[in-house]
């Protein structure tokens, strides 16, 4: 077996795109290995299917995607589903000022509200209000419909398989 072997289709396997530019890449620069490709070019042309779901899930519900990401950061806490913008800001990766605006671009919207911290006088607190929760859930069932849809070529066990696989992949990068 050679090392360009391994990275080869399996004989039942349709031939998608990836295949044809990892084949041009073997005929011009066959003094590299570019079994990566094999992968991670897979994973990038999936994640721009993935992002064209989401923007058309968000915006069927009126949402961008950065207003979805604070809307589920409080839906996710549960009841009552409020945070302060410090938790906010560590449940989006965003900074403080960046935060500010999205607050009350979602407060203009009526989609969040703030109130007071009766912990911490100089603090507040970022609640979904019914309008945010009504709007967050709809999108969310909307995206997990999207998603099955991208994931309907695989059966359960092949779906876990993948995510144990790209768990791993993944887990230095999040540590």
């Amino acid at each position: 077996m050679t090392v360009h072997d391994a990275d080869q289709p399996t004989p039942s396997a349709a031939q998608d795109e990836v295949d044809r530019l990892v084949a041009s890449w073997r005929i011009e620069r066959p003094d590299l290995d570019i079994a990566p490709l094999q992968v991670l070019s897979r994973v990038s042309r999936l994640a721009k299917h993935l992002d064209r779901a989401r923007r058309a899930a968000f915006a069927e519900h009126g949402l961008e995607n950065w207003e979805f990401d604070v809307l589920t950061a409080l839906r996710r806490s549960g009841k009552p589903y409020e945070l302060s913008p410090g938790a906010l800001l560590r449940a989006t990766l965003v900074t403080s000022g960046t935060m500010t605006n999205r607050i009350d671009r979602l407060t203009a919207a009526g989609l969040v509200r703030r109130r007071p911290d009766p912990e911490d006088r100089r603090g507040v607190l970022v609640s979904l209000t019914d309008k945010g929760l009504t709007q967050v859930d709809a999108a969310f069932a909307d995206l997990l419909r999207r998603e099955r849809d991208l994931l309907a070529g695989l059966g359960v066990s092949d779906r876990k398989t993948l995510a144990d696989l790209l768990r791993t992949l993944l887990t230095p990068f999040d540590s």
